[in-house]
């Protein structure tokens, strides 16, 4: 594995870190300022991304959420008027896969199944328990679903495990300044 290209829409401030200081980590209020009346609900799931995954041994101490990346720049949403697009060159080691439709059930609270007999299995163990995923994971009332929704959480991970289209971004622990290749504003085309 060598370096790779990847790009990171960030809010403009971003930048201005990464000059002054060198190096930037997600912060859980950035989290909650970016999803604001929902920001509870995604947090349990961010916690559970920088808690799992291949590359959670390599999290730095002072990190507890990741930065998000593309690998193409065009499937970057557009920037904002306060948005920066930061290219970066990073060793692709330190990236992990993450396959959107998943992390989107994630967010969600949804199970992930291994194929389309387990999903049959799993909407059938939920109507039987009358309830629905996000219900069992919020719930302190259903700890066996809960306990089994977030463990599929881990076919985040599993390439052969299909669900939706194999459209992936990335997540590393923190962007550096000496990795920084080019940032474009949002008047630049």
């Amino acid at each position: 594995m060598g370096k790779i290209k990847v790009w990171t829409r960030q809010h403009k401030n971003v930048a201005e870190v990464l000059q002054e200081t060198g190096r930037y980590i997600t912060r859980e209020e950035y989290i909650r300022k970016e999803n604001q009346e929902h920001s509870n609900i995604i947090l349990l799931a961010y916690k559970w991304l920088a808690s799992n995954g291949p590359n959670v041994k390599n999290r730095p101490e002072d990190v507890s959420y990741p930065v998000w990346v593309a690998f193409e720049s065009d499937s970057l949403m557009l920037p904002g008027e306060n948005d920066v697009i930061i290219e970066l060159e990073v060793d692709e080691a330190d990236i992990t896969p993450v396959n959107v439709t998943k992390w989107g059930m994630i967010l969600n609270y949804a199970y992930i199944p291994l194929n389309e007999e387990d999903a049959k299995r799993h909407r059938e163990l939920m109507d039987m328990y009358g309830v629905n995923d996000p219900q069992a994971v919020m719930s302190q009332f259903y700890p066996e679903l809960k306990r089994e929704i977030k463990d599929s959480w881990m076919r985040l991970y599993d390439d052969s495990v299909v669900v939706g289209n194999d459209l992936k971004y990335g997540t590393i622990w923190e962007l550096r300044r000496e990795w920084v290749t080019d940032i474009k504003r949002q008047t630049e085309k």
